[in-house]
């Protein structure tokens, strides 16, 4: 591992804390680890294209899967458009190192890797070319997924295995052109994505009087005698409506005949 003298500039260090409290911000749950890359390559003066995308393990015993950036939306129901937004600020965070660098005549580098695992903050400076000309990006985001998040052969299909078999028997010894710098995180507590309603509404509160306090209570009262009130209400329009549906159905014949039989009967009882 080689610590670069440049990262000690107080211009990057203040940008490696703001990607740590833009990328936790991210991230609306408790995590374990973070892995992320980035790349910006200059096709002309002026002209950059690149790539950004991370991943996170979530806490928890049962929940051993990473979760992708761009599945968080959907897995928290988030707008889309505005969380891209921040991730593109991510990214330009990112950015901004390259044009410290640029602007102070240092070497560039075409890819980064950031881990965030524990208390450490790593991020790996790749100045080699990743892509190989006859892998996709598509192929160079499993084999990175690969040699990064430490997932067993059993996460990739086969025909991923197959790609990435033949990377690393293609590379095995290829000497990669890095340089890494370590850090501790960044410490102070930082808000989730998610936090900012539940923040609101805990800010907001405040203790009741008394005299709300009753008001409250009387309120809840009435709610309840009002709803008692209703499924008594309901009970005796049942009891009309059956009383009503009993009345309105004609007699049989068999049926008048037996009440003039009672009638007769109790005439004779009566007499006795």
């Amino acid at each position: 591992m080689v610590i670069i003298d440049m990262v000690q500039n107080l211009e990057i260090k203040g940008i490696y804390s703001e990607i740590q409290k833009e990328l936790f911000y991210l991230i609306p749950e408790k995590w374990d680890r973070i892995y992320l890359f980035a790349s910006v390559i200059e096709k002309m003066p002026g002209l950059e294209t690149g790539e950004l995308f991370f991943y996170y393990f979530p806490k928890g015993i049962l929940k051993k899967n990473p979760i992708n950036v761009y599945e968080i939306p959907y897995k928290f129901n988030l707008n889309e458009d505005e969380y891209i937004k921040l991730i593109e600020k991510l990214y330009n965070k990112i950015k901004k190192i390259r044009e410290v660098l640029k602007k102070n005549n240092n070497r560039l580098w075409n890819s980064v890797t950031i881990r965030i695992e524990g208390l450490k903050f790593e991020i790996e400076y790749n100045y080699g070319n990743f892509n190989l000309p006859h892998y996709s990006n598509t192929d160079m985001h499993i084999i990175w997924k690969y040699l990064n998040l430490k997932l067993p052969d059993e996460a990739f299909s086969k025909k991923e295995m197959e790609i990435i078999r033949r990377y690393i028997n293609e590379t095995i010894y290829f000497q990669p052109d890095i340089e890494t710098y370590v850090e501790s995180i960044y410490k102070n507590p930082v808000k989730k994505i998610l936090a900012y309603n539940r923040e609101k509404k805990s800010s907001e509160y405040r203790k009741e009087t008394d005299i709300e306090k009753m008001e409250r209570q009387a309120k809840n009262r009435f709610n309840d005698q009002r709803y008692t009130y209703k499924i008594k209400e309901k009970r005796k329009l049942r009891i009309l409506l059956e009383k009503k549906t009993t009345k309105s159905i004609p007699k049989s014949y068999i049926e008048q005949i037996e009440e003039q039989r009672k009638a007769v009967k109790s005439q004779i009882l009566k007499h006795n």
